[in-house]
């Protein structure tokens, strides 16, 4: 029988004022340089450019919450080395009893194998994974992409509400959370909600039925979705 130990949280801090994906450029500058550059020549196109690069530039000046993977699963090891370096980090475990020497003893393992997350700026989160020497196995999760021909990619921020969510999710004493693969797309068309009752109060996500139950889900894009036990429809508020 498994467990769900209490979620390893470190250092709660006051949480960012930006929750999603940032869009790449933000409307405020974008004004501001097309109006500097309307009268001196410069092109639309290079105007937009410069908003780009500034609105880049702020979005690496700001705390986010960033997915990272570990190789080989070493997730934990990543884990405690960033939280010895004094970064919030987040890192989902699951208590199972096993046999040991012909003796049953609780084992604490990784609730999502090979994943944790970590909380800072771009640069402070990329000095760990850039670091070669201690942390050679740790890589980001990355989004991609377009700009006319040629294929960007930024490390994925995830959301301060789904790392919220997942919190809850993977605290509670339920034991039939599940974690969905990513390719099962009804997850993603189904209504976005906010659970109001019940031990995953406080959870955002889209609700779907699975396995024969109404649950809601968590979809980080391209990383993983994990999924809670049964929810009845009136611990469910849907949200615009």
């Amino acid at each position: 029988m498994n467990t769900l130990s209490n979620v390893k949280i470190r250092r709660d801090r006051e949480k960012s004022p930006c929750i999603g994906l940032t869009p790449d450029a933000l409307p405020e500058v974008q004004k501001l340089l097309l109006a500097e550059n309307s009268q001196t020549g410069v092109s639309t196109k290079n105007a937009l450019s410069e908003t780009i690069l500034e609105a880049n530039k702020k979005v690496k000046e700001i705390p986010h919450w960033y997915a990272l993977r570990a190789t080989y699963g070493r997730e934990k090891k990543a884990y405690d080395y960033l939280v010895g370096k004094n970064v919030e980090a987040f890192y989902p475990t699951i208590t199972t009893i096993k046999l040991v020497g012909g003796k049953r003893k609780s084992v604490e393992e990784s609730r999502l194998p090979n994943i944790f997350f970590a909380r800072g700026t771009e640069e402070e989160i990329k000095s760990f994974v850039y670091d070669n020497v201690n942390l050679p196995y740790l890589r980001f999760y990355y989004r991609h992409f377009h700009e006319e021909a040629r294929i960007f990619k930024k490390p994925l921020i995830v959301p301060d509400y789904q790392i919220e969510s997942l919190k809850i999710i993977c605290a509670s004493e339920a034991e039939d959370i599940i974690l969905v693969p990513i390719g099962i797309e009804k997850f993603k068309t189904g209504q976005k909600v906010c659970v109001i009752d019940g031990c995953f109060k406080g959870v955002e996500g889209r609700v779907a039925r699975y396995h024969g139950q109404q649950r809601v889900a968590v979809i980080i894009s391209g990383v993983l979705t994990v999924a809670t036990a049964y929810i009845p429809s009136a611990f469910l508020k849907p949200i615009d």
